[in-house]
């Protein structure tokens, strides 16, 4: 696999990563063995996933999959019924190419905001890194976040609360600090809990299960 660095992919302008085309853009002019991850390989975060997701035969949706390797190393560790989305339709064509050895993993064009999924059919939501953090690229105070930025990071949340069965769980790994993420993840079905892991620069383990 080939890993991109921050150097090829770091916009002059941060709202392009809420954009459609930056992404096609960017996937096009990549191989298709390209691999990129925002932080933190499964490697490094499989104690925390075998710890939230101990059965292995549970539905799982990753959100905003793009290429990273995440998918496939979760595949590789047991974890076989994973559904991938992104809204390049690039992206999505070139893992269904790479990752052509493992079938019972699929890959999907979908909009987060839109999920095309039933009602309580989902197990586990992940989104790692780029998914809602990319929504939330934007010029203005992060202390007054605009009302389309709200409304992008709601639609997500909505979706994936109405798409998680009773007892699932939505994980979310960012970078992104508790009094800027938790007003955007509250709702009355489920519970929140938050774990802070690194040293020097911490990053954030948030685990939202579905109580009702």
């Amino acid at each position: 696999m080939v890993a991109s660095t921050s150097l090829d992919v770091v916009p002059e302008d941060p709202t392009a990563y809420k954009k459609k085309d930056y992404w096609d853009k960017r996937y096009q002019q990549e191989s298709s063995d390209t691999t990129f991850d925002w932080f933190k390989t499964y490697a490094e975060l499989k104690p925390l996933l075998n710890e939230a997701i101990p059965n292995k035969d549970v539905k799982i949706l990753i959100l905003g999959c793009g290429n990273s390797t995440l998918g496939e190393d979760m595949y590789d560790d047991g974890y076989k019924n994973i559904v991938n989305i992104d809204y390049s339709a690039t992206v999505i064509e070139q893992m269904k190419k790479r990752c052509a050895n493992r079938p019972e993993m699929s890959w999907l064009e979908m909009d987060i905001r839109d999920l095309k999924f039933d009602n309580e059919s989902m197990d586990i939501v992940i989104d790692k890194g780029s998914t809602m953090d990319a929504l939330m690229c934007d010029r203005g105070d992060v202390w007054d976040p605009s009302e389309e930025l709200i409304n992008d990071v709601k639609g997500e949340v909505d979706e994936v609360e109405r798409v998680l069965k009773p007892g699932g769980t939505f994980l979310y790994i960012t970078f992104g600090q508790p009094h800027f993420r938790k007003r955007h993840l509250q709702r009355d079905c489920w519970t929140i809990n938050i774990k802070t892991l690194g040293d020097a620069f911490h990053y954030f383990f948030y685990s939202m299960v579905k109580t009702v």
